[in-house]
């Protein structure tokens, strides 16, 4: 086992259930904690023992790989007992509410329980029938705060700052959780955010979010430091939203060709999984621009980071 991370940083809040309400100093230590996990995840030796005893409950009401399966990585490096439950194995497939899945967990007592569900604030929702701390692994289209937290922690290891740059998101800004998470972090850390679409997928009064809007890809990528595309959600999506694939690609598809409207030192992130073809090009996506694989080692040091920040207010009687 390794020593404890030696920055302190307690989590100010019982729950993580999004980015909104965290303060600069909350995200900036959450950050700094992710720093250190990555330090820690590339030793041979990986474990701490600083949630050993603890209980960890990964409950996914929707199917995810690579969220999953980086919580549980992350509570197990920690030294957590990790417990995985799906929806399609769990009573609600035999008519239990979710309150009566709340009141069946929490008599498990669980310490930490990690949601994922495709109805916006059921995680909230969870959180306030739950004695232990609850993390939202990503709710409809509302939030995915751990996923915002490990892009802000890529982009900051590349640009060596957030505030200041200009994040542009492009795609399926309607129904991304991702883009709702991102913009919200990024504003508080003094980022500026231009979102770029289609109109039938940007969603109605987006500029109070307070982000710039384009409909043009010349025009949204202009000057980006950032480039951060977005999966086409076409299983939220009820009726026709685009025309037709290849005719997304070619207006909001990032290739060689759009990516050239950009900084030249413009880095391009995706959250995964990726569509390749549809909003991204393979010489893009995996060219020497892309941080995407980076994204996916960032995810199990943050997750590791909020585990450990909010086991710090867990009672110990």
């Amino acid at each position: 086992m390794t020593n404890s991370p030696k920055s302190s940083f307690v989590l100010s809040h019982r729950h993580l259930l999004g980015i909104e309400g965290l303060s600069a100093a909350d995200i900036t230590g959450l950050l700094d904690l992710g720093e250190e996990f990555v330090a820690l995840n590339r030793q041979i030796e990986k474990k701490q023992a600083s949630l050993r005893g603890r209980t960890q409950i990964n409950m996914f009401f929707e199917v995810s790989t690579r969220t999953q399966a980086s919580f549980e990585l992350a509570g197990k490096r920690l030294g957590a007992d990790v417990m995985n439950m799906s929806a399609s194995s769990s009573s609600m497939r035999k008519g239990e509410t979710l309150i009566d899945t709340a009141m069946t967990l929490n008599a498990m007592h669980p310490d930490i329980l990690v949601v994922r569900h495709h109805a916006s604030g059921a995680v909230e929702l969870l959180a306030s029938k739950l004695d232990c701390s609850v993390i939202n692994a990503g709710d409809g289209a509302h939030e995915h705060p751990t996923q915002a937290l490990l892009d802000a922690l890529t982009i900051r290891r590349n640009k060596g700052r957030i505030e200041g740059l200009l994040v542009v998101i492009c795609g399926d800004i309607l129904h991304s959780r991702v883009a709702r998470s991102n913009i919200l972090l990024l504003n508080t850390m003094g980022a500026r955010v231009r979102v770029v679409g289609p109109s039938t997928l940007m969603p109605p009064g987006i500029e109070r979010m307070g982000v710039e809007v384009a409909h043009d890809m010349r025009e949204g990528l202009a000057d980006a430091d950032i480039v951060m595309m977005l999966r086409l959600q076409r299983e939220r999506m009820n009726g026709s939203f685009v025309p037709s694939v290849s005719e997304y690609f070619n207006y909001w598809g990032l290739d060689t060709k759009k990516l050239a409207y950009a900084k030249k030192d413009a880095l391009v992130m995706h959250p995964g999984p990726m569509n390749r073809g549809v909003e991204i090009d393979s010489i893009v996506a995996d060219g020497a621009q892309s941080l995407i694989r980076e994204q996916v080692e960032m995810g199990v040091a943050i997750r590791m980071a909020v585990l450990e920040a909010l086991s710090r207010n867990l009672p110990n009687a």
